[in-house]
Order: structure tokens, then C-alpha cells, then sequence
């Protein structure tokens, strides 16, 4: 029988055992090979994956095709992701002190708001709220749109909520630029972290604007109106103003979204304003809720209420000529069919809800 060999699967080892082999034996050596037994026959075994083939040379291994791949662009096992996560969070802090990060005219900054802002307020959506998402679709994958929403909850959680919702569930990831009252820019803190989160003064002028490049805006054209509604005019939507969103959308031939949000009217149930203390601190309204002022800071923490969120169709607006946007009558029309529908909307939906907690 033929000498048994046993083939390393390691390409250096091999090549090193055949060199010193061949050094041992030189050429013409006559060195005869023991007879094998009479009872012992040769057996052919075929190569195993990633032995030599016929034609290449004895001790050869032929690594497996998989292994013979490169590695650039394979995903990192074990703790490949927890390495990336620390150096994304470097690298961002070193584009932080340094400055070297982009923020647009209105202040608005897209890594902040992805990498922070949105992080901040996920939990809330996600797992105290539990946002529902209906008719996201509806949002166009690009160019503008104004997406118009009804206003409530004494504090304006539903604006962030529907933030969170365009850009988690929409297939393009979309931000929605949304237009805040004056009284938001006002505040220290609260002002610089609007700017950032891309929120902008709610005026014709910076709607149009953005909207013409190919941003989806927010609008609540119930403003205070809605969101310091008494607890008994729940879901009862307020006047949507002399309708300047629809005029603005006209401008610019961007679809109306109608909007619907339950859930928000019972995070502060509403029951009392103290006017003369609201009028004292410059705010519109002064809650008094069941629990604010009554249990202090604790009385600021909101109810954990079931939302849902639905985008309705979008009404087009790029089939109106140019003066259209000038017509009274035509602005009032499409700010009734955009209010009507939101309040249908609200009312189905309510209907199909189980409980305002679950």
C-alpha cells in the first residue's frame, strides 16, 4: 500500500512539509518503498472538499470557496455592533465641539434631531403612548406636502408624537417641519430645541418656503383654541382660523394630508383655567387639571392613553391655477372639506376604539 499521508488544512504547514521532503529525497534517489501485505489492497478514496484535484501538485489544499471570499464588507459578529455604536457616538461628539455639522436657514439641525431629539422622545411614543399608525402612505415620498392636524392636550405632545410618526413609519423616512405658535420661540430652552427639532414660525412666508423645497410641513391651525379646550369639548374640533394653510398650499401646489390624532385630549384632562394667573405669566391658559397643581411636579406627568394617528387621502391642490390662492371662497370651501374630514375621521375612530388606556 501507497504511503498514507495526512493532509494539513493549512497551506503554509503543507508547503514546508513537501520542501523538506524534497530536500531529504533528492532526484534519482533509488530508495525502495516497503512491499505492501498480499491481503491489503489499494482503495481509491476520492478527495475531499477542498483537497487537490487531478493535475495539482501532492499536498496542495484547496481552500473552500466560501474562505477564499473577501472579507471587506462582512458584517462584524460578537461585538462588532457595540464597537460601532461606540464609534458613531465619537465620532459625533468630535463633529459637535469641532462644529463640523450643517444646520439650514431656519436653524433646523438633521443629525441632532436623528441621533438625539428623536431618541429622547421615542420612548414616549413607542412604549408610553403606543402609537398606532394608519394611512402613512398617504404622505408622498417627495416633494412637498402639508399635512394639517387637529390640536389638543393642553400641552403639545401631539406635535411631537406626529413627528415621530411621519419619520419612523413612512417607507422615505420623511421629517415634518412643523409651524409653532410664537409663544414657543419665546421660551429659552424650549426655543433652541425647536429651532434644532426644525420647527419654524408659523407664518405664510416660512410655510411656503418650505414647501417648495419639497419639505412636509405640520400644521394645527386650531392653535390654542384646541389645545386648551376644556375636557368637555373633547375631540370637538375648533375654528381652523381664516384658512392661510390652504392659501399657502395653493402657492406652492403641495397636497393637503388631513390628519387625526386620538388619544391626546386625555393626557391632561382639562377641567378648570385659571385666567387671572394665566394672564399674570403671559400664557393663553392656565390648566387645572386632576392632578396639576394639586401633586406639585408630579401632577405634570401625563396619563398613559392609547393614540392612534391616521393620515387621511390628500386633497391636490396643483390643479388650481395661480389666482386661485387669492379666491375667498375657494379657501373657504377647501378649509371645511379639510376640517370635515378630520372631524369625520375623529369620530370613526373613536367608535372603533376599545378604551381610552388599551
Amino acid at each position: 500500500m501507497a504511503d498514507a499521508k495526512v493532509i494539513p488544512f493549512d497551506d503554509d504547514r503543507s508547503r514546508s512539509s513537501a520542501q523538506r521532503s524534497a530536500r531529504r529525497r533528492p532526484a534519482g534517489s533509488s530508495r525502495r518503498k516497503a512491499e505492501p501485505p498480499a491481503a491489503v489492497r489499494e482503495v481509491p478514496v476520492s478527495p475531499l472538499p477542498g483537497q487537490q484535484k487531478d493535475g495539482e501538485p501532492r499536498g496542495a489544499v484547496r481552500a473552500p470557496e466560501a474562505s477564499r471570499q473577501p472579507l471587506t464588507g462582512q458584517e462584524p459578529t460578537g461585538g462588532g455592533g457595540w464597537e460601532r455604536r461606540i464609534a458613531g457616538g465619537l465620532a459625533f461628539l468630535r463633529r459637535r465641539v469641532t462644529g463640523d455639522y450643517e444646520v439650514d436657514e431656519f436653524g433646523y439641525d438633521k443629525e441632532l434631531t436623528d441621533q438625539v431629539l428623536m431618541s429622547m422622545v421615542r420612548p414616549l411614543y413607542e412604549k408610553y403612548f403606543r402609537v398606532e399608525v394608519k394611512g402613512i402612505e398617504n404622505i408622498p415620498s417627495e416633494g412637498g406636502a402639508l399635512v394639517v392636524a387637529n390640536h389638543s392636550g393642553t400641552l403639545p405632545l401631539d406635535g411631537l408624537m406626529m413627528q415621530v410618526a411621519v419619520h419612523d413609519n413612512h417607507p422615505a423616512s420623511r421629517h415634518l417641519r412643523l409651524l409653532a405658535a410664537d409663544l414657543v420661540f419665546m421660551l429659552p430652552v424650549v426655543n433652541e430645541l425647536a429651532r434644532k427639532a426644525g420647527h419654524t414660525l408659523a407664518c405664510a412666508e416660512d410655510a411656503e418656503r418650505l414647501l417648495q423645497r419639497g419639505e412636509v410641513v405640520g400644521v394645527m391651525p386650531e392653535g390654542f383654541k384646541g389645545i386648551g379646550k376644556p375636557f368637555s369639548d373633547r375631540y370637538k374640533l375648533q375654528r381652523f382660523g381664516r384658512g392661510g394653510f390652504v392659501s399657502t398650499a395653493l402657492r406652492a401646489g403641495a397636497p393637503i394630508v388631513p390628519c387625526s390624532i386620538v388619544g391626546a385630549e386625555e393626557i391632561y384632562p382639562m377641567i378648570g383655567n385659571a385666567k387671572t394667573l394665566a394672564r399674570l405669566l403671559g400664557f393663553p391658559y392656565f390648566p387645572i387639571t386632576p392632578t396639576f397643581p394639586w401633586l406639585g411636579p408630579l401632577g405634570a406627568v401625563p396619563l398613559p392613553t392609547k393614540w392612534t394617528i391616521q393620515f387621511g387621502e390628500p386633497i391636490q391642490t396643483n390643479g388650481y391655477p395661480p389666482e386661485a390662492a387669492e379666491d375667498p371662497m375657494l379657501m373657504f370651501n377647501l378649509t371645511d372639506q379639510v376640517r370635515e374630514q378630520i372631524q369625520h375621521t375623529l369620530y370613526k375612530l373613536l367608535v372603533q376604539r376599545r378604551s381610552v388606556f388599551f
